[in-house]
């Protein structure tokens, strides 16, 4: 293989050698347009003080219960004042209770016998609870209601309330971590960290902002931008791919919102869908239309992070490989990719809202009416706007993304030579 002169990047056309062979160093290896680059950088800027603004003006100042009691609402109390959650340790399980609990062969409901504070209690529970695999041994959590006060020689009442599940989600949680740094490494650390802050944001931030009231769709591009710009960077590295890859996800993101305030308002949806939806309406008024429009972005917001990472990945070494190529050939390069990545990303995203829905679903298919007429139902349909929606504005920062990441990428004059390869690249 002959040897090939690594190009120095001029003034007008480089940009910056990174350390290693990571997206930094591709920044360095190949042209940089610079009007396009200092139009992305300037745009990135902008969307950074909008979504800091954003953070500022929508900062929540308190919590569900204090605002609900502000509006006139009930508190955000989970359980009457006195009840209480101990735990109990499972000591026998029966598949049948007495007749004397209102059936009358004995069947339809089931037993356990817990021992709570030392003393053992019967309690009765649905069948699916014990049919679920509980043993002796297993742990439970009751829900304790104390006697009335006029009634001091009464003892307090005990009910099921949930099942232990702890253990299960400690070792599932480490064996994932586990795996992850296993076969990612550094870069499945970095991912877990940003994943750890999306999980902040969602928590602390979102979640208290939009029951203070806050405009939700605002809210959730506040949100989502402020995850992917953390989340890009810390997982990917400061490098014009990474930066081409946050401006095609933010653009995606404003088309998925925009797409789902006009599908949901000419849908008539309410927001409303389960008892969830119904018990939250009365701590206040909330717009539950705007909900559901931040909640399509919150949604599609991974699966867009993943497109876009990975047309803006493909672009980088599709210039790297041919520095001389036009851009109109390194996107259509890189689309002929994009559309492969497409399609099995939208199997992803019905997929994943058919086992979310998989019960609801099954009991649409029971009913004795044909699923054009049931798909208008408020549960169903907006499963549908929900997945329509979400797969639009990802289909749709394919071509995004991969438009600006050939502009970024200029083709290297000709006569300039051509790049080196390093042993990574080989």
């Amino acid at each position: 293989m002959s040897s090939h002169r690594r190009q120095k990047p001029s003034h007008g056309h480089g940009h910056g050698h990174g350390h290693g062979h990571g997206a930094a160093d591709l920044d360095g290896r190949i042209s940089i347009g610079t009007t396009a680059r200092n139009l992305l950088l300037a745009g990135l800027a902008l969307a950074l003080v909008a979504t800091l603004a954003g953070l500022v003006v929508w900062w929540p100042p308190g919590d569900a219960a204090r605002r609900s009691a502000e509006a006139g609402g009930p508190a955000a109390q989970f359980a009457a004042p006195g009840v209480t959650f101990p735990s109990a340790e499972v000591v026998s399980v029966a598949e049948r209770c007495p007749s004397a609990n209102g059936f009358p062969d004995g069947s339809g409901c089931s037993t356990l016998t817990v021992r709570v504070d030392g003393e053992a209690v019967r309690l009765d529970v649905p069948p699916e609870v014990v049919e679920s695999g509980l043993v002796p041994g297993d742990h439970v959590e009751l829900l304790r209601t104390p006697a009335p006060e006029d009634a001091a020689d009464q003892s307090p009442s005990y009910s099921y309330f949930a099942t232990e599940r702890h253990g299960t989600l400690i070792w599932l949680a480490v064996f994932f971590v586990v795996v992850v740094l296993a076969v990612a490494r550094l870069r499945g650390l970095l991912g877990l960290v940003g994943l750890a802050f999306g999980g902040a944001v969602v928590w602390w931030w979102l979640l208290p902002a939009l029951l203070d009231g806050a405009p939700g769709v605002g809210v959730a591009l506040t949100s989502a931008s402020a995850i992917m710009f953390v989340v890009l960077y810390t997982t990917h590295g400061f490098s014009l791919r990474t930066s081409t890859a946050l401006a095609g996800t933010l653009l995606g993101i404003v088309l998925t919102a925009g797409i789902g305030v006009i599908a949901i308002g000419d849908a008539r949806l309410t927001g409303i869908s389960d008892e969830g939806g119904a018990i939250l309406a009365s701590f206040g008024a909330l717009d539950f239309q705007a909900l559901l429009g931040c909640a399509l972005v919150i949604a599609g917001l991974g699966v867009l992070n993943d497109v876009t990472i990975t047309q803006a990945s493909a672009v980088w070494e599709l210039r790297a490989a041919t520095p001389q190529a036009s851009r109109t050939a390194v996107f259509a390069s890189a689309m002929r990719i994009g559309r492969d990545h497409i399609a099995s990303t939208i199997y992803t995203i019905v997929f994943a809202y058919v086992g979310t829905a998989l019960i609801l679903l099954m009991l649409l298919r029971v009913y004795d009416r044909p699923l054009l007429e049931l798909i208008s139902t408020e549960q169903l349909a907006e499963e549908v706007v929900r997945t329509l929606v979400t797969s639009i504005g990802l289909v749709l920062a394919v071509p995004v993304t991969t438009a600006v990441a050939a502009l970024i990428a200029a083709p290297r004059p000709a006569g300039e030579g051509s790049v080196q390869e390093s042993p990574v690249d080989r």
